[in-house]
């Protein structure tokens, strides 16, 4: 047992466990992607606000110390302006005062002018070669002797700017990668523990003697017990196969003892009979016993064919007529009984049933040979339709066997006293076998005077029907 789990112990990088470990950390890679794009995004946003605030407040500060003095605008730069711009260390500053006309009134020339001459103005632009933000700030003055509006100027570099940026998004970095480390351990706590009925199902079978085909406890989550039932599904079929071929070895090897026993000791006795009329008959024996046991062997074979094909042949849709049909003109009854009438009784009306064909056919052929051998003439093969089944049936005109024999009748190697030692008893056997692989029944007994055997199987609609 050792050695069969360590053969089929499958290393982690191919376990289902692995596989989704790798899926979830895909996703929380994916989201932590998305998640810095947006952290970046927000950073930028951030830090673009707040400066542009400082630069606004700056310019506005400019503007509100500038006064008009002797008709000429006099700028008295405050400091609080220059406090708000030494906010940003590293960055280098500009300004410019300019009226109306765009002539520079302090300042630098090299501050760029907006084109836009509203009241308060962000724009970029480029200081010195590097990427800059100005803001403006309109002041119109009305005065005696001076009319008109001044604008203030105020820029700085980018830097501070995207240090913040960088700054806000390592922190949201930071907590998102803990975040993430969290739900990456809790993931596969939890994933481990889902997985945890898996493994008790593969424990379960690994501990199973390799002769137990008893289906399975399905418990559980319903993931685990859908592969559980499909299991045991497949075990009852299995468990139907194997019994099937011991069933057939067990009773091939006692049925067939008996009969070959009396065909060697009839040859023996043929051989050593000298005189005609004697010789001939026990010649009469030997070949009454051949016939005997090529029937039995017939209905074995027959039988463990009609089980293998229940489990592995794929069912399909037969009209039921056809094998009635098929049986009939087969005139087996010619060489079996040849003074015996059969009927074919079937109407125009399709009967359809979902089963295997061949299966049907040797079902069909069993309930033949039994009115044959075991009725009275005439003997009548018919299809009919009732209440959502199909049936296919052979009476004869005989009363049939007792009550008694009725119970027993169907089981294998059953033979009841119309037989005479010449049947296996597994015909009607193999007919309760058929039924109940296409879900359906057996009926025996008297109906409208003639004893019936009938299988009826559940009808499907015909294709040609809407």
């Amino acid at each position: 047992m050792n050695e069969a789990r360590a053969h089929i112990t499958v290393p982690f990088r191919n376990s289902l466990m692995a596989r989704v470990m790798l899926g979830v950390l895909a996703l929380l890679a994916g989201g932590g992607l998305i998640v810095a794009i947006a952290s970046l995004a927000y950073g930028k946003h951030a830090a673009r606000q707040s400066y542009d605030r400082l630069l606004l407040g700056a310019a506005q500060d400019i503007a509100e110390s500038t006064k008009i003095v002797n008709g000429v605008p006099i700028v008295d730069l405050p400091i609080s302006a220059f406090s708000l711009l030494s906010l940003a260390l590293d960055d280098r500053i500009s300004y410019a005062v300019r009226d109306a006309s765009d002539q520079l009134l302090t300042g630098y020339e090299t501050s760029p002018i907006s084109l836009d001459r509203t009241e308060k103005v962000l724009f970029d632009a480029d200081l010195q070669g590097e990427e800059a933000r100005f803001a403006t700030v309109a002041r119109r003055f009305a005065e005696r002797d001076y009319s008109g509006t001044v604008y203030f100027t105020v820029g700085h570099t980018l830097r501070a700017r995207n240090a913040m940026a960088i700054e806000l998004t390592k922190t949201a970095l930071l907590g998102m990668g803990v975040a993430g480390l969290v739900l990456l351990i809790c993931s596969f706590f939890v994933i481990r523990s889902t997985m945890r009925p898996l493994q008790h199902m593969a424990s379960d079978l690994l501990n199973r003697d390799p002769y137990d085909l008893t289906p399975m406890p399905a418990q559980g989550p319903s993931e685990v017990t859908v592969p559980i039932v499909a299991m045991n599904q497949f075990m009852r079929r299995l468990d139907r196969q194997v019994s099937a071929m011991r069933n057939l070895i067990s009773d091939t090897a006692h049925q067939l003892r008996t009969p070959v026993a009396a065909i060697r000791a009839h040859a023996e006795l043929v051989a050593d009979q000298d005189v005609p009329d004697q010789k001939q008959q026990a010649l009469d024996r030997l070949l009454k016993r051949t016939r005997s046991l090529g029937n039995l062997l017939d209905q074995m074979l027959s039988r463990a064919m009609v089980i293998h094909r229940a489990d592995n042949a794929p069912p399909e849709a037969v009209d039921l007529r056809d094998i009635a049909l098929h049986v009939v003109e087969l005139n087996d009854h010619m060489v079996l009984s040849p003074d015996a009438v059969v009927e074919l009784v079937i109407d125009d009306d399709e009967i359809i049933v979902f089963a295997d064909e061949l299966s049907l056919r040797e079902a069909v052929k069993n309930m033949l040979t039994n009115a044959l051998k075991h009725g009275i003439s005439p003997i009548r093969v018919g299809v009919t339709g009732k209440d959502g089944f199909g049936e296919i049936w052979v009476s004869d005109a005989g009363p049939g066997p007792s009550d008694d024999v009725l119970n027993r009748i169907g089981d294998s190697f059953n033979r009841f006293a119309a037989s005479k030692g010449t049947s296996a008893g597994l015909g009607l056997s193999i007919v309760n076998a058929v039924a109940e692989a296409f879900h359906g029944t057996v009926h025996i007994g008297q109906i409208d005077g003639a004893f019936r055997v009938t299988i009826a199987l559940p009808t499907i609609r015909p294709q040609n029907e809407t």
